[in-house]
């Protein structure tokens, strides 16, 4: 076991960022880190790292007690942060010799390593200039590159493809599934549902700084394979609407996307008659029913859809 996060609480004044948190990682596995904002995501990932104490509960990192003064924990772990932390005004490379630095790296192989990181990230031909001339894509896979300069055996990534365009987007990740088929451990936070599904060999789903779900991704799906999802789009959408489908006594969850519905129901009650009744004056437009997936999941356990949270 790599990681054990055992019951822990964390307050931040009268705030419970989290209550009664618990997971654990095994080495070689990818972990995907779900939640809606404020649920705790951060707050766990900065207290598994020991950037800041916990109040309650326990968290071992390699067989090591965390308690924010290990140095060897922080040594072996590597942290993409949300926010791009390179310095702008020193090259690529420089970046790179930095960070590696920080981690009590000698000159030898930190030159060593540059050439070996800027391959893995595709940045071998840029490595002498600035980040300010680089794209935003290319900016994220520098910060990615500075927190593997040390081969951490646990990776955490936190959101690390805001911000980017496509493509830039399909690099990384192809690039975490190599890291994954290479034996890293590594621990990943994303808004994109999608992008957890395509990495992930088992996904946590985090709300009011706790876990309150974790398997592999048959098995979350397993868990609501009884119900039933509905998608239908109209011309013209209402919050108006979505809140006279959720008060009907059979419906279990509404979320609005654009002018699209999803709305998911138990097994077996027949209830599109009434869904359609609501929605009739709004000028229908498509109907379907579907099979889960790791988003009607998402939305079954939280209430609450992952793409909205990004909006907000």
């Amino acid at each position: 076991m790599l990681l054990q996060v055992d019951e822990v609480i964390k307050r931040f004044g009268s705030t419970l960022a989290l209550d009664c948190c618990s997971m654990q990682v095994e080495e070689g596995e990818v972990i995907g880190l779900l939640g809606p904002n404020g649920a705790g995501k951060t707050t766990c990932i900065r207290s598994i790292i020991g950037l800041i104490p916990i109040d309650e509960g326990s968290i071992t990192v390699f067989s090591q007690k965390q308690d924010g003064k290990n140095r060897e924990i922080r040594r072996n772990i590597g942290y993409v942060t949300q926010e791009i932390t390179i310095y702008e005004q020193m090259s690529g490379r420089d970046n790179l010799a930095f960070f590696a630095s920080l981690y009590g790296m000698d000159k030898l192989s930190i030159a060593n390593r540059i050439e070996e990181v800027a391959q893995i990230i595709g940045l071998e031909g840029r490595l002498d200039d600035k980040p300010k001339h680089y794209s935003g894509g290319m900016k994220r896979r520098l910060n990615i590159g500075c927190a593997l300069m040390h081969s951490p055996r646990l990776i955490i990534m936190d959101e690390p493809t805001v911000g980017i365009d496509p493509q830039s987007r399909s690099f990384i990740l192809r690039f975490v599934k190599q890291l994954a088929r290479d034996g890293s451990t590594i621990i990943y936070t994303s808004h994109y549902i999608e992008e957890v599904e395509a990495v992930a060999s088992r996904i946590y789903i985090m709300d009011n700084g706790h876990m309150i779900a974790q398997g592999t991704l048959p098995e979350l799906i397993a868990r609501i394979q009884g119900d039933h999802f509905i998608e239908v789009e109209v011309r013209i959408a209402s919050e108006e609407k979505k809140l006279q489908l959720q008060q009907l006594p059979d419906v279990k969850e509404v979320a609005l996307e654009g002018n699209r519905y999803r709305i998911v129901v138990p097994g077996g009650i027949p209830v599109l008659d009434k869904i359609v009744l609501i929605l009739s004056e709004q000028g229908l437009v498509t109907i379907n029913t579907k099979q889960p997936n790791l988003e009607d999941v998402f939305l079954t356990l939280t209430g609450k859809q992952l793409r909205d949270e990004v909006q907000s």
